[in-house]
């Protein structure tokens, strides 16, 4: 039977100028087009305002573009699009039902006063998370992880909360406060359980299968922003382990975390709320990370889950990440696999 229950960004959100010339902003340099290109140009967040900035002070103010700095946006390349003309694509297919529809040919001129800059957002970090996932390897050598046309809606929740649905394998970004897709780690959060879903139908039937797929969704997030960095030379002013620092401006003290994955939370924590519990694990895949460095350690992540079932928990997961290690990088890389989720206490390992 196909769950319907979304899965989200609920946590802390729920507990609580002018227009500027195409040359003001900086470009993703990687992503410019080459002399004769015709590759749609977009405008974006560099992940998101706070991160981009360092400037912990950012607020919403309702939308209002004078609320953040020309110099947290960079105009990229939109790119796989169909070529229709809208925000449709080989990974994304984003539209939205509260307002018009983005254009690609005037993607590069739209600022977040603009809903359609949230469109834009969401094309293009769904896609640079997909491409994220083939530079690892999926859809070539490992098996695909979500390489589908992913389905986007934008601000159709009506609330301050984003989520996937299974009901229809579809995102969807909620507004109030900072608008969900305006955060580059709030878009890449909810593709981590679109990414889930496709490896496994239906994961996320236990808690601790629920702590999972948050702490996956944190931890990609964080992924793919510091990969887009480094792909595109933006510079990083916020710690590499706060998820959703613009998203959470409204609901956080500074510095503004939704969540933090280098946190000190071991299995005897858990309190039996996803959110919170997947703190311990994804913990563990930032010690990994750290361990093995970004690209082994993330073809491992992923790759393992798909030896995941619909409920399996922290020791049945960190068991099948171990072993996955040891099959694509042998003995001693699977002893330091062993060792980060060891340090979380969990059971069995």
């Amino acid at each position: 039977m196909t769950r319907r229950t979304p899965r989200g960004m609920l946590a802390a959100a729920t507990a609580t100028a002018a227009l500027f010339s195409l040359a003001g902003p900086a470009s993703a340099q990687s992503s410019a087009p080459t002399a004769g290109s015709t590759t749609p140009q977009g405008r974006i967040f560099m992940v998101n305002p706070v991160q981009a900035t360092g400037d912990q002070a950012l607020t919403d103010g309702k939308d209002a573009d004078s609320a953040v700095p020309t110099t947290a946006y960079a105009l990229a390349a939109l790119r796989n699009l169909d070529g229709g003309g809208g925000l449709h694509g080989r990974w994304a297919s984003v539209r939205s039902d509260t307002g018009p529809s983005a254009r690609t040919g005037e993607a590069a001129g739209y600022t977040r006063h603009d809903d359609r800059f949230e469109q834009v957002m969401a094309y293009f970090w769904v896609n640079e998370a997909q491409e994220y996932l083939q530079w690892l390897g999926f859809g070539t050598e490992l098996p695909g992880a979500n390489d589908r046309v992913q389905p986007v809606r934008i601000n159709q929740w009506g609330a301050d909360n984003s989520f996937f649905t299974d009901k229809k394998d579809e995102i969807r970004f909620g507004k109030g406060g900072v608008d969900d897709a305006e955060d580059a780690e709030v878009i890449i959060h909810e593709y981590g359980h679109a990414v889930h879903e496709a490896q496994v139908p239906g994961f996320g039937a236990s808690p601790e299968a629920g702590a999972i797929g948050e702490a996956f969704g944190d931890y990609l997030a964080v992924a793919v922003g510091e990969h887009a960095g480094t792909r595109y030379g933006w510079t990083r002013r916020t710690e590499v382990a706060c998820v959703a620092d613009w998203d959470s401006t409204g609901y956080s003290a500074a510095p503004h975390c939704l969540r933090r994955i280098d946190g000190s939370k071991v299995y005897a924590d858990r309190v039996g709320e996803v959110h919170a519990d997947g703190e311990i694990w994804s913990r563990a895949l930032f010690d990994i990370r750290g361990a093995l460095g970004a690209r082994t350690a993330d073809r491992i992540i992923v790759n393992a889950q798909f030896g995941f079932a619909p409920g399996t928990g922290f020791a049945d997961a960190a068991r099948t990440t171990i072993a996955t290690a040891g099959r694509m990088y042998g003995a001693a890389t699977a002893q330091q696999v062993r060792a980060a989720f060891a340090a979380r206490e969990i059971p069995g390992v």
